[in-house]
């Protein structure tokens, strides 16, 4: 073989290789919201957070009106090769199937309509109702039963029906077990704050949202003018052992100004411990203060209630 011919076949092999390396590669398609495959999470697997978080304390979603919004609720969107629509209205939706949960992998990232998931807060993810919205779950096991705010899309194994947050999914029990069958049945409000779940007229407690929360104000002020404290509280942690809740006490008053106490509850589950921050008047400062514990890295608070 003669010495032209080695070089040109060297010069075409290294512009064959130049010419694939220049090829555009195509970008990959972005995971469409709700699911659990995309690179920004960085647990591979869905878990339980750690330690003995206590759900017992934790009030439902409270259910409010709020107009239409588009965020989230494209009318048709495809997962996995599959066609979901959106219902046009919440309004009468009673369904009945599997419940899963989900956790530590999704906590803190963005759900479907753009808020951030919280796995200690009562949500919910579903795939074909409007979002934001509300909905009463009731585990058909034990016949209890959860209000929660939907904001976001899935899930998208099998036949489950609805994805609630792991705080949810303890409160109705099966949290160990990963799924619960259970009934869902949408809650909306009208602008003039008459509810309605599965299309039947509904109240909480006897009494529309915006009478609880006048009732709830009035009693707060009430507690406030006999000394008795009331209002809401950041809550830290739930121990059945006193050790460690007094531990975390003494951690949170190093950074903090506010009063920190441990209150001890009995429950159906047994006597926990809690540690809470407070009080606070409204709802703006405990979750100022809120945002502000968890800086110091007190990952796992929840607001709550005086009386829970």
């Amino acid at each position: 073989m003669s010495n032209r011919l080695v070089i040109w076949l060297v010069v075409s092999a290294v512009l064959t290789l130049a010419g694939c390396a220049s090829a555009p590669t195509p970008a990959p398609a972005p995971a469409p919201a709700g699911t659990d495959h995309s690179s920004r999470y960085t647990i591979t697997q869905d878990r339980a957070p750690t330690g003995n978080f206590d759900a017992s304390g934790l009030s439902d979603a409270v259910p409010v009106y709020q107009a239409p919004v588009r965020a989230g609720n494209k009318s048709t969107y495809t997962v996995w090769g599959k066609q979901y629509s959106v219902l046009k209205s919440n309004d009468g939706y009673v369904a009945s199937g599997t419940a899963s949960w989900y956790g530590e992998k999704f906590h803190g990232h963005k759900t479907s309509n753009g808020e951030t998931f919280d796995m200690y807060q009562m949500s919910a993810a579903h795939k074909s109702l409007r979002i934001p919205g509300y909905a009463r779950v009731t585990n058909l096991d034990n016949d209890h039963s959860v209000i929660v705010r939907v904001n976001d899309r899935g899930p998208f194994h099998g036949d489950r029906l609805i994805d609630l947050s792991y705080a949810a999914a303890k409160k109705l029990g099966y949290q160990s077990r990963g799924t619960a069958r259970v009934k869902v049945e949408s809650i909306t409000v009208k602008p003039n704050g008459s509810m309605f779940v599965a299309g039947q007229p509904f109240a909480l407690d006897g009494q529309l949202p915006a009478q609880k929360a006048a009732s709830t104000d009035n009693a707060n002020a009430a507690k406030g003018e006999q000394g008795t404290g009331g209002g809401l509280f950041v809550q830290l942690g739930s121990f059945s052992s006193h050790n460690p809740a007094k531990k975390l006490q003494n951690r949170a008053k190093n950074v903090l100004s506010n009063p920190v106490r441990v209150r001890s509850v009995d429950t159906a589950s047994g006597r926990f411990h809690r540690v809470q921050v407070g009080p606070f008047q409204d709802e703006g400062s405990a979750r100022k203060t809120q945002n502000l514990l968890e800086t110091k890295g007190f990952s796992q608070s929840i607001v709550l209630t005086d009386s829970n």
